[in-house]
């Protein structure tokens, strides 16, 4: 949504019936057109409500969007290659180091242990463990497993923290 559209969106919610001059955001209960401004209609005509102008589509998305942000999702070759190399009670720890060819760097750790500020990031049976301060530099991001001819790794991918990143896709630039 626009910043114009939701500016226009909040007015209309907040635009109320003066006596029995209305503003042009107020609709008539029986008929639900909108009035125009300066015009008088009887005062049993006229609501006191503000229009509405959302919709659940939007809301949800927002949500969506919100609550993505503030984790790290796992691809599906992620989840079935973590699947089928981890034990039961052991995670892959994603760290976020200063180092690397372009500022920061990714560093994959398997752990059992789980700190009091690490949040714990599960789907199908694995998990991903990523400390406070290093969720700030991957949230929004995708876990993603490849395997190759020459190699086979984890990599973070999409994430919307960094500007730019190697060739090697271990270190990151982040955005300022």
């Amino acid at each position: 949504m626009s910043l114009i559209r939701g500016a226009m969106f909040n007015l209309a919610r907040t635009s109320r019936c003066l006596g029995r001059v209305c503003s042009p955001m107020m609709v008539l209960s029986p008929s639900q057109s909108v009035l125009a401004r300066g015009t008088q209609y009887p005062q049993q005509f006229i609501s006191s409500e503000p229009l509405r102008w959302s919709s659940s589509s939007v809301q949800e998305k927002s949500a969506e969007i919100n609550t993505s942000q503030d984790k790290v999702l796992l691809s599906e070759s992620c989840v079935k290659r973590l699947q089928e190399i981890m034990e039961k009670g052991e995670y892959l720890r994603i760290q976020v180091e200063g180092g690397g060819c372009s500022g920061f760097q990714y560093k994959f750790l398997v752990e059992k242990v789980i700190s009091e500020d690490d949040r714990v990031f599960e789907q199908d049976g694995v998990g991903v463990i990523v400390d406070q301060d290093s969720l700030e530099f991957v949230k929004g991001s995708t876990l993603d497993y490849t395997a190759e001819l020459i190699r086979s790794s984890f990599h973070v991918v999409r994430n919307p923290q960094a500007e730019h990143g190697c060739s090697c896709g271990t270190s990151f630039s982040i955005k300022v």
